[in-house]
Parts: structure tokens; C-alpha cells; sequence
């Protein structure tokens, strides 16, 4: 008799995990934004998302590697495998023939992604200085939205259609300058500006910068 062997699908449990792993980022998203990064326990987590503190420790490892987690998850707005850079929003703006519609529709989509992660870009950016914990995380944000620039800056440059003489490391720096959180805070959050105003604006500011 030949043993067959049966196919195991484990298409099931990858889902369990993942579903998993979002309630813990959800949990940990409120608690943060409510009780603050040092404050926050990773077993007040485990409990608000009915999970094992084992578990999310092996699932996540530490507390300023869950902050991460969240900040991935408000910064996309889903869980999505998909890269930001390869949704078909972001597709559009690197269709659009046009460098001032591109630096439009990439600003405000930029924006609605501050809008979302706004808090705990701020938790982390304030919580290191009290928690060294965060400062690698930190650094990796920072690593990862000048690089997001760079691949922006040169697609902008690489129109022809930028103010004579500019360069990569200028365009670079000027969306790095006016597009950091810290300009998102001081707008939006204190004085109170619309996100559509702040992006309006941010807008303007950045064509006048960088196109003739």
C-alpha cells in the first residue's frame, strides 16, 4: 500500500498570527497614545489584546520594537505586505507627467500619512530622550524618510523640470526640511491648521523651492 501524503495548507495559521500580531499593534497604539511610551507595559498590551506576554515578546521582542510596529502600521494604514511606495496611489504620482502636480499629489498624500501617525512619531521622536530604547528607533524613521526623500527628490530631478542648477542633495534636504513631523506639530496640532490648509500650503512652499 502506497502512503499517501497529505498536503498541509498552513494558509490558516499564517492568518491566525497576523491577526494576531495587528490586535497587539492596535492594543499597544491606544495604550501609548493614552498612558504615554514608559508608562505602557508590555503585559498591559498582552492583556488589552488577550494574547500571552510570552508570546508577544517572541512575536515582537521589545517594547520600543512594538512602537515600530506601530508607527508601520499608522504610517501605511493597514497591514498590507505592500510597500507605500508601490500602491497605486504613489504609482499615480510617478505617472503624472507634470513635476508640479507630482509634488501635489505627493504632498497630500504625505500629509493624510502624517494625520494618521502624528502621535507616535512624536512618542518616539520625545520618548528617547528619557528611554535610549528609542533611539535606534528613532534613527531608523529618520534613515527611512531620507531615503523615502531621496527616491522622491530624484524622480522630481529627474523630470527636467526643477529650477535650473538644482541638485539631488538640495531637492533631498528640501523635502526632507519642510515634510518632517516637527512641521506637521507645529501647524496642524498647535496652531490648529487643517490638514488640507497645511498641505495647500506645504504645496506652494515646495514649488516655490524647487521649480523655476
Amino acid at each position: 500500500m502506497v502512503e499517501v501524503k497529505r498536503h498541509y495548507d498552513a494558509s490558516g495559521r499564517r492568518q491566525q498570527a497576523r491577526t494576531r500580531r495587528r490586535a497587539v499593534v492596535l492594543a499597544a497604539k491606544e495604550l501609548f497614545e493614552r498612558d504615554g511610551f514608559r508608562a505602557t507595559t508590555l503585559a498591559a498590551v498582552a492583556e488589552r489584546a488577550d494574547v500571552s506576554v510570552k508570546g508577544l515578546y517572541k512575536s515582537f521582542g521589545s517594547k520600543a520594537a512594538l512602537a515600530k510596529a506601530v508607527f508601520d502600521l499608522v504610517i501605511a494604514g493597514d497591514d498590507e505586505p505592500e510597500r507605500v511606495v508601490d500602491r497605486p496611489e504613489q504609482q499615480a504620482m510617478f505617472t503624472e507627467p507634470d513635476v508640479r502636480r507630482k509634488i501635489e499629489m505627493f504632498i497630500h498624500r504625505l500629509a493624510q500619512r502624517q494625520e494618521r501617525s502624528a502621535k507616535v512619531q512624536i512618542l518616539i521622536r520625545d520618548g528617547r530622550h528619557v528611554d535610549d530604547s528609542l533611539v535606534p528607533v528613532w534613527r531608523q524613521l529618520s534613515d527611512e524618510g531620507l531615503t523615502g526623500m531621496t527616491i522622491v527628490g530624484r524622480h522630481f530631478l529627474d523630470t527636467g523640470q526643477l529650477r535650473p542648477g538644482v541638485e539631488l542633495d538640495e531637492v533631498r534636504d528640501v523635502l526632507w526640511n519642510y515634510l518632517a513631523i516637527d512641521t506637521y506639530e507645529r501647524l496642524v496640532l498647535e496652531r490648529e491648521w487643517t490638514p488640507d490648509r497645511y498641505a495647500s500650503w506645504l504645496t506652494r512652499t515646495v514649488i516655490a523651492a524647487l521649480c523655476p
